[in-house]
């Protein structure tokens, strides 16, 4: 037989685009379209529909960025059309390849009753199946002129990312107002052929399914009457039947198909849009599961629920009986798909708490698992908070994006830094936004890392990011993949239903342990350093605010502020979804963000000074408050006393220039340029510095990645760099115990103080940037003459380590990585560590002297600011202060202790009496990280914490105040069924921890 197999194959693509696809509307009318475009914001659903719209016509512009416009559509079903399925297609002027890119709508009846979301893969809506002829047709569309930000050339610097400079142009052109009829037979023919030409390609051209598939199709199109396609359309479907009937190998690969629309909660558009195109989704999904009975559908981040329960009453009505019918599913158990590399110990958790509470309060349902498709890399320390809040499974797709490293397996099991392991899946799919399309299917079925080992994956099915959701399109092309040969079969699963099955199917996976690290994106690390500062603040605030409220309404029946606490958490744990806290998102969004934390900010400090103001009394006693887990300046971790006289620093003249700082346990050196070139521990008699380097070097390098300028940092950026040394100014402080250093380069100044506390074995760093310039990075540099072939770096409950050489291709990728409050490094009886009070980004770096000693110089460098120009064109341009601080010396505890100190500055007032804590430990490896009341009000005192030092500990707690029972309790203070509670001796609590482990004690009060 001669091989026409790729002529068969071009007809089948001409006569589908040309032919068929055309005919599955093969008839239309116009409708009657007019327009009101709303003011400002946003308006209620109310007024959207009695305001008053001026007629417009097909092909007008419309649309300022951002605004909104209401449309009326009008017309009359003919009477030929009786018995008919109708059909209005109501296209905005939408680009079929940007789905939750660009203009989008939702459609209402007059009486204000949601139908279903319009978006570009999803432009109708069903008038009547069978339809009346005669019938008049009403309804009102809400459309949002969301600005594309990212186009087909993605990365340009755009204004349209802020309302407030994206100006007034119309975005689009108003293109098909219709009622139109739907061929059935003709829509299901495009099903059928496109799930065969997929499936075919995607074949070995020499495999006998290929052929028959091949004459199958020429079969149906010489069937096919191209001047009549509606009356052959079921001749040519007749032909077809048989290569769609054929079963599956029984060794087939199993995909269970989740109904999925990834939304971020903002990114290339605000908070306020993200509210309405969840409500646009799920107005489309509840619609979709009516229409569709195996179809199920899962949607993660409890805070979109809310929103839907908030803002979109009669879609939550829906929302809420399709949870109800197991087909609406819940699914993560977070309040947001967050970041997790940068959120803090406290706020990974309450991540779940607040999650796994709202669907337990709502529906009564616990996930089992964590879903995070987009989140970019996993902190090594996630997997026992996972466990801790009741939750077994972890599903992500994003580290397929790995540009260095392709990771080895897609099911797993992972293994954090207490030694917790959590099962785990990466969907081979490659892709949270899947479309049922072969290709897709067939990367499935090939990339599958444990074949042979397991058989099942998952692919989360339904336009993301922007929404929209699973199509009809999508469920037709599963339902015809759920069993044929060639294929991977597929069927709709709940995420729990495909967990339960994998591991059944893979008892033993391999284990990965350590960080799952993405080797890209490692700019969010760094990028609007507004916004991260704004997160750590506020969780220390909260910190703050809850141990002095607690501690005061047990001492002085102070009202404990339950609503408010929870609202500020709610809104700091929003904040953390992995394009707000990472700063991926336009300037609107951070602008706001920084407002947001502004006013957090004012709330927190007003809870913090009325809870100490009451426990502290009316008096004239100098009390220091200290929120930090560790006894400063002899007052209590926690408590509230007079400050220990903390000794002298001496200032005087640097021979050859500069200034010396001593405390008489660091002598510190600062020579003209404002640059340290000496930091000795004097009684170790151990210089902390490189021989002839310098520490306090900032270090600016040109930073324009090869794409995704907000996320990226390339490896190339190191390749040039300008050491700045020039100075304005180099004056001691008006301290008596601190430098001040001026610079100037380029459009911006930094104003640094280098302070050395009397008493303290640490050099504080402050340095202020007015930031003015352009793609480029900012780095503050630290070169150590330390010999390490690893470093601790801080996560969540505790730390790990990272190696500071590149021996293999996986070291070397992770030249830019995050810690929290600290990086230390050791030589066996000596290290250093470098703290920070709001940077994450940083690196670490080795190289061997080739001159006199001989040593290693091991440098550590923290990230201070970018400038990126998409998709926020002012990235960073202002004033920023950070804080770090360099100890020499320092054990592992000294880091621990110096992090959460830069951290929680003491606060200072006057009082009647000291206030002591309300719990302690007696050993500084058990950190506590919170010190709170119950959430359910019964008065009961919660405290969490966990072992920091990386060793096993046996401590104990003691209470200040009566206690008349003690439980271990999981995340959400519920106790654990299956841990025995530790003895409660008069007060005393003994507790064993293993290394990092993480506990929680509920305290109930006699």
């Amino acid at each position: 037989m001669h091989d026409d197999r790729t002529l068969v194959e071009a007809r089948l693509r001409r006569v589908l685009d040309e032919r068929i696809r055309p005919a599955v509307y093969p008839e239309s009318v116009p409708l009657e379209v007019a327009v009101w475009h709303a003011p400002g914001e946003p308006v209620p659903v109310a007024e959207g529909l009695a305001a008053e719209p001026e007629p417009v016509r097909v092909g007008a512009r419309w649309g300022a960025p951002w605004g909104t416009s209401w449309f009326r559509v009008t017309g009359t079903v003919p009477e030929e059309w009786a018995g008919r399925t109708v059909e209005a297609i109501l296209d905005l002027g939408f680009d079929e390849n940007m789905p939750g890119f660009q203009c989008e709508g939702l459609v209402y009846r007059p009486d204000g009753t949601p139908v279903k979301g319009l978006n570009p893969r999803n432009q109708w809506v069903r008038v009547g199946a069978p339809a009346e002829g005669g019938e008049e047709v009403r309804l009102h569309i809400e459309a949002a002129s969301n600005p594309v930000i990212m186009d087909y050339r993605p990365f340009r610097p755009t204004r349209l990312g802020d309302k407030e400079t994206a100006g007034s142009a119309p975005q689009y052109t108003l293109a098909r107002m219709d009622l139109a009829v739907l061929d059935e037979t003709v829509w299901e023919l495009v099903i059928d052929l496109e799930v065969l030409g997929e499936l075919m390609a995607e074949l070995p051209a020499d495999a006998p399914r290929r052929w028959d598939i091949l004459r199958a199709v020429e079969r149906a199109l010489d069937a096919l009457d191209l001047q009549d396609v509606g009356g052959t359309a079921e001749q040519a479907r007749s032909h077809l039947t048989g290569v769609l009937s054929a079963p599956a190998v029984p060794s087939a690969h199993r995909v269970s198909a989740v109904g999925h629309a990834h939304i971020d909660s903002a990114w290339l558009w605000p908070l306020r849009e993200t509210v309405r195109k969840v409500a646009r989704t799920t107005a489309n999904m509840t619609a979709l599961l009516d229409d569709e009975p195996e179809f199920v559908f899962a949607m993660s981040q409890a805070q979109q629920w809310a929103w839907v329960k908030e803002h979109r009453p009669e879609v939550w009505a829906r929302v809420k009986k399709a949870v109800a019918d197991g087909r609406f599913v819940p699914a993560g158990g977070m309040w947001v798909e967050s970041d997790t590399n940068m959120p803090g110990s406290e706020a990974m958790a309450r991540q779940f708490v607040h999650g796994r509470r709202f669907f337990l309060d709502e529906f009564g349902i616990e996930n089992d698992e964590a879903w995070l498709p987009d989140t970019f890399g996993f902190a090594a320390g996630l997997p026992q908070i996972i466990k801790a809040a009741g939750a077994r499974y972890l599903l992500t797709q994003k580290i397929s994006w790995s540009r260095t490293n392709k990771f080895p397996h897609h099911t797993f099991r992972w293994e954090g830094i207490d030694g917790t392991r959590i099962f785990t899946h990466f969907p081979p799919v490659d892709t949270y936004n899947c479309s049922m399309k072969g290709a897709e299917i067939a990367h499935a079925v090939r990339n599958f890392k444990d074949k042979g080992a397991a058989r099942h994956s998952l692919a989360p099915t339904g336009w993301g990011d922007g929404g929209g959701g699973t199509t009809r399109e999508m469920v037709a092309k599963a339902a015809r993949l759920r069993d044929l040969e060639g294929s991977a079969t597929v069927t709709w699963e709940t995420p729990s239903a495909f967990f339960a099955k994998a591991e059944a199917d893979y008892p033993e996976p391999p284990v990965w342990v350590g960080e799952l690290y993405l080797e890209l994106h490692r700019a969010t690390l760094t990028s609007q350093a507004g916004t991260k500062q704004g997160n750590r603040r506020s969780e220390h605030l909260l910190r703050e605010a809850e141990l002095w409220a607690a501690t005061a309404a047990v001492r002085t029946g102070f009202p404990y502020p339950y609503e408010e606490l929870d609202r500020i958490w709610k809104t700091v744990l929003l904040h953390q979804f992995h394009d707000i806290l990472p700063g991926s998102s336009i300037a609107w969004v951070h602008r706001e963000a920084r407002a947001t934390y502004a006013r957090i900010t004012g709330e927190l400090t007003g809870v913090i000074d009325s809870a100490q103001r009451a426990l502290a009394g009316e008096g004239t006693l100098p009390l220091v408050f200290n929120a930090a887990p560790h006894t400063r300046a002899g007052v209590a971790a926690g408590g509230a006393g007079p400050a220990s006289p903390e000794g002298r620093t001496t200032l005087t003249a640097r021979p050859g220039g500069g200034h010396v700082l001593d405390n008489g346990l660091l002598r510190i050196g600062i020579d003209a340029r404002g640059l340290l070139v000496s930091a000795l521990d004097i009684e170790a008699g151990r210089e902390t510095l490189a021989p002839g380097r310098a520490g306090n070097l900032l270090q600016l390098h040109p930073d324009l990645p090869n794409m995704w300028d907000a996320w990226d940092v390339d490896e190339f950026y190191r390749n040039t760099v300008t050491d700045l040394t020039d100075t304005d100014e180099v004056t001691p402080g008006h301290d008596g115990a601190s430098v001040r250093v001026v610079r100037s380069f380029g459009g911006s100044r930094v104003t640094q103080l280098l302070t050395l506390p009397p008493g303290e074995r640490r050099l504080v760093v402050d340095t202020e940037v007015d930031w003015h310039e352009t793609e480029k990075f900012l780095k503050l540099a630290f070169p150590l003459d330390l010999h390490a072939e690893r470093y601790a770096s801080e996560t969540q409950f505790g730390h790990f380590f990272r190696p500071t050489h590149t021996n293999t291709s996986w070291e070397a990728a992770k030249f830019e990585v995050c810690n929290h409050r600290f990086v230390h490094l050791q030589e066996p009886d000596w290290g250093v560590a470098v703290v920070n009070d709001s940077t994450y980004g940083h690196d670490v770096s080795r190289t061997v002297r080739t001159d006199g000693d001989g040593g290693t110089t091991t440098t550590v460098r923290a990230s201070l600011l970018r400038a990126p120009r998409f998709p926020d064109p002012e990235t960073d341009q202002g004033v920023h202060r950070f804080r770090h601080a360099l100890v020499p010396g320092a054990s592992i505890a000294d880091a621990v202790r110096e992090g959460w100190r830069i951290n929680l500055p003491e606060r200072r007032l006057t009082g009647a009496a000291e206030v002591a804590p309300l719990v302690t430990a007696d050993r500084d490896a058990v950190v506590v990280t919170a010190v709170k009341l119950a959430d359910d009000g019964s008065g009961d005192v919660v405290v969490r914490f966990h072992e920091a030092h990386g060793g096993r500990v046996r401590a104990t707690l003691t209470t200040g105040f009566p206690a008349a029972g003690v439980e271990v309790t999981d995340l959400l203070e519920r106790p654990l069924a299956d841990t025995e509670a530790p003895p409660l001796d008069g007060g005393r609590i003994t507790v064993r921890l293993r290394p990092f482990q993480l506990m929680t004690l509920r305290l109930k009060r006699a």
